[in-house]
């Protein structure tokens, strides 16, 4: 059972995602402890990869209230942690135009915390008012059923 704790709510409306994977992230256990009391937030965050590593940039992890001298930089940077063929077939798509890799979520699995990731393109601005559109029309449709029951 997978204990989310935080989530990336534009990801779905700014991009198309076509892959997903799971990738660990570096930590350390002042980071862990603010996560546990659910002081982060992924909401503009993306991944790069560079030197044949796995990076993401722009996550906030805020410092432990309790902590000391061991904590750290809230927007550092963390490396994700990615099998070797993962990163090399993730290097080959953002090397496309218009793709991206963007964290969708962030959870526990066990005692490990994991980060979703979508490798996707960015959506114009009709598309999104297309999807708000069909949104809305499912809306419309649940509530005629709802109503008739």
């Amino acid at each position: 059972m997978n204990k989310i704790i935080a989530k990336n709510p534009t990801a779905m409306h700014n991009y198309m995602i076509s892959e997903k994977y799971e990738a660990g992230i570096v930590l350390s256990g002042t980071e862990i402890k603010s996560i546990r009391n659910g002081k982060v937030n992924i909401k503009d965050t993306y991944v790069t990869i560079k030197n044949g590593e796995a990076w993401i940039y722009g996550m906030h992890i805020s410092p432990y209230e309790h902590g000391n001298i061991f904590n750290k930089d809230p927007l550092r940077d963390r490396k994700l942690l990615l099998n070797r063929r993962e990163i090399n077939k993730l290097y080959g798509m953002i090397k496309t135009k218009g793709v991206s890799i963007i964290p969708l979520s962030m959870y526990f699995k066990g005692n490990k915390v994991k980060i979703e990731i979508g490798v996707g393109k960015g959506k114009k601005l009709y598309d999104k008012r297309a999807d708000m559109a069909k949104k809305d029309a499912e809306m419309k449709i649940r509530r005629a059923i709802k109503n008739d029951i």
